[in-house]
């Protein structure tokens, strides 16, 4: 298919787990799919799989932990002069430790990956952006202030660092008309959710497909899970 008339997909962290299944079910949907992931060799193998479905995907190597990285993925993308419809942000890592004892470092790092990167991608990607383009942060209920825990203290306190990201963007882009949402895929078997968690990652990226495509571009600056607003 001509990539001019396709529409075209960023994806972030998306040679596995619920990244890599958001390429799949928006290539079927006939979406040109340009995974990243901070992996070359993972991030293309991911994209021979794909390809071997004979969908439209191209691999770009990006560490959104890493500045440099991003900015080197932008002129990539540059290169190509073609508009972004949807990026979506869905790299993440967890970092376990308690918050009495946690280092500083892994704090950052988890800052770094969860929420900083988001926002460095963000703001490189949006000169390819216009109305009617989608921005999908993938949070977690553990971002969630009104009822928050101590899970995962770094990994919930970066969440919901994205998703103050997502209403600020939210707000700013209003005007241009480029929807701005978080969603919360529920908890999903995958290397970061474990193989107990409830959910398929098919259940796990249903909201996700859904706000990429169908959701009114209207609902922007929200909190969604199972296709509903949830609170923040």
């Amino acid at each position: 298919m001509n990539t001019s008339i396709q529409k075209i997909v960023l994806v972030t962290g998306a040679n596995r787990g619920i990244g890599f299944e958001v390429c799949r079910q928006l290539g079927e949907l006939g979406y040109h799919i340009f995974l990243s992931a901070r992996d070359n060799q993972k991030g293309n193998e991911a994209v021979e799989k794909l390809r071997a479905e004979k969908l439209t995907v191209d691999f770009i190597h990006m560490n959104v932990a890493d500045e440099e990285s991003i900015k080197k993925a932008v002129k990539e993308f540059g290169k190509r002069s073609i508009k972004l419809d949807v990026l979506i942000n869905n790299a993440a890592i967890l970092g376990d430790s308690e918050i009495e004892k946690m280092p500083t470092e892994e704090l950052m790092n988890v800052l770094k990956t969860n929420s900083i990167g988001a926002f460095i991608v963000i703001r490189e990607f949006l000169p390819f952006m216009d109305k009617e383009s989608r921005i999908i942060n993938v949070s977690s209920g553990a971002g969630a202030l009104h009822d928050m825990g101590n899970y995962a203290p770094a990994y919930s306190i970066s969440k919901a660092t994205l998703n103050a990201i997502t209403k600020q963007f939210a707000a700013a882009l209003k005007r241009k008309r480029i929807m701005v949402n978080s969603v919360c895929p529920g908890w999903v078997r995958t290397d970061m959710g474990g193989w107990s968690a409830p959910r398929s990652v098919k259940k796990g990226t249903e909201t996700i497909v859904w706000l990429a495509t169908e959701a009114p571009q209207n609902k922007s600056g929200l909190f969604w899970r199972d296709k509903k607003v949830i609170d923040w």
